[in-house]
């Protein structure tokens, strides 16, 4: 574990023991310039997800937040909905959750310029409540259109609430992180973690967390 890793870790308030072995292998991946087609196919959902006027939320949103990060990359991020720091600034997880989450990805050698982050929902619901049925299942067109696009080796649950729906199951999270499971037709591996909020809400849970994320990068290896 290399100087920058053990910041990273301290960030994230967890205290590491540590043989002095070689650093290991960075699991960044590298961005690459998306073909002319597949951007065709990006402007497009995006215009849709900005025009969007399907449910209420549409009415009580200040904007559209429709994901960041690598469109090519192995490893896609999905959340259950903005909160207000992304409602204003138009970007998931950028709040003290999203700086969180930053510095767990980074813990493993990833970034959010290597992954891509997005959320089931697109428009914040008022006063962050969790999503509708009826907003979840209008939304999902455009989260599907994008794990389509992505074709991404690996999915991240990041939450309950997005666990859950992506699995199709109400197991409690903490017994379906620390396991692989398989998302939709093509089998894409899935793990789930705690949501970064929940985390800065019970700060003992981020060793989990840590170890979480280690299952993720050890999957990476291997697929």
């Amino acid at each position: 574990m290399n100087t920058k890793q053990l910041a990273y870790l301290d960030a994230m308030d967890i205290s590491v023991w540590q043989k002095r072995n070689r650093q290991p292998k960075s699991i960044a991946m590298d961005i690459e310039t998306i073909d002319p087609e597949l951007e065709g196919a990006w402007k497009k959902l995006e215009l849709q997800v900005k025009n969007c006027t399907l449910c209420e939320l549409s009415k009580t949103r200040t904007q559209t937040v429709f994901g960041v990060g690598n469109r090519q990359t192995d490893l896609l991020l999905i959340g259950e909905a903005p909160g207000a720091s992304e409602d204003a600034q138009g970007e998931p997880f950028v709040g003290r959750a999203g700086l969180l989450l930053n510095e767990m990805l980074k813990s493993i050698g990833l970034n959010r310029q290597t992954t891509y982050i997005t959320n089931i929902l697109k428009c914040r619901p008022p006063n962050n409540r969790d999503p509708l049925p009826h907003e979840v299942k209008l939304c999902t067109p455009y989260l599907n259109e994008q794990i389509t696009l992505i074709n991404p080796k690996m999915i991240v649950a990041v939450g309950r609430i997005a666990a859950q729906f992506l699995l199709n199951t109400d197991t409690p999270i903490g017994k379906m992180r620390m396991q692989l499971h398989h998302y939709g037709e093509k089998k894409i591996p899935l793990v789930v973690i705690y949501h970064p909020a929940y985390l800065l809400r019970s700060p003992r849970e981020k060793a989990k967390a840590y170890r979480d994320m280690l299952q993720i990068k050890k999957i990476l290896h291997e697929i």
